[in-house]
């Protein structure tokens, strides 16, 4: 069976969904990175490259996508999850 297909919120590309990584927005209204793609929530698609994150952050289609507020705090400590190889 073929891996489902996901678009990217930064650089909007298609990818399979094992190539990109999931940031939920939870139940309670927080912020994670999900790897194992598990995690209860609304979720939406980001590739492993810092450059996508940096897109999506400058065009809010994380903001917009998961319908929340995201505070600059959280987009460094996405950054910094990127950056450590999840």
């Amino acid at each position: 069976m073929a891996d489902p297909i996901r678009m990217c919120a930064g650089c909007r590309e298609r990818f399979p969904k094992r190539e990109l990584i999931r940031v939920v927005r939870t139940p309670d209204g927080s912020l994670l990175l999900d790897a194992r793609d598990k995690a209860p929530g609304r979720g939406v698609y980001i590739c492993r490259r810092a450059e996508c994150l940096k897109k999506a952050r400058k065009s809010r289609a994380l903001e917009r996508m998961l319908n929340i507020e995201i505070p600059d705090q959280a987009y460094d400590d996405l950054e910094k999850a990127l950056n450590g190889g999840i």
